[in-house]
């Protein structure tokens, strides 16, 4: 005698995240004009959450307060090879991105903690890098956070962190 049995077992899989995940490139993965052998020299992975009719800087985001830089886990940026970022030395390595917002000037923070939520467990004592950049009011509305890159030349490049009518801009050479 031979039994057969199916077992049918329902799983529940969560839906997508409000605010999905990302990554941007330098050179751009994406760019038209990328040759072969154009490797990466910096990762970000961030998540990118919307604007919603919300006010973003000052409400969501409170000025002057470490600001995880996106949403849900704090965003990470890796660097292939030794940089100059925001006219100081960095190593090549893997770093947590923070912020801290203001009206007229961000503070840009690498840290090297890395793999948490947010930035509840943020600990100023394992700052690699801080610099502080002008921000700039943009004509538009960025509807979804963006952080880009812009080839400024031979070796050179800047990193773009948008959202609503802000930008602020992260000079870089290799």
């Amino acid at each position: 005698m031979i039994f057969i049995c199916n077992v049918v077992v329902a799983q529940d899989f969560r839906g997508p995240d409000e605010s999905p995940m990302d990554m941007a490139y330098y050179p751009d993965n994406f760019a038209h004009d990328r040759k072969p052998g154009d490797n990466a020299v910096i990762r970000v992975i961030y998540s990118r959450p919307k604007k919603n009719g919300r006010e973003i800087f000052g409400k969501l985001v409170p000025y002057d307060k470490v600001w995880r830089t996106g949403a849900n886990e704090a965003t990470e940026i890796k660097f292939y090879q030794d940089v100059e970022f925001g006219g100081k030395k960095l190593k090549a390595g893997t770093y947590s991105l923070f912020t801290i917002p203001g009206k007229k000037e961000w503070t840009i923070i690498l840290n090297s903690d890395l793999d948490y939520w947010g930035a509840y467990s943020y600990n100023d004592k394992n700052d690699v890098l801080r610099m502080s950049v002008p921000a700039m009011e943009l004509n538009s509305t960025v509807e979804n956070f963006t952080i880009q890159f812009e080839n400024k030349g031979d070796k050179e490049g800047i990193m773009n962190l948008a959202w609503d009518k802000t930008v602020v801009k992260v000079p870089f050479k290799l």
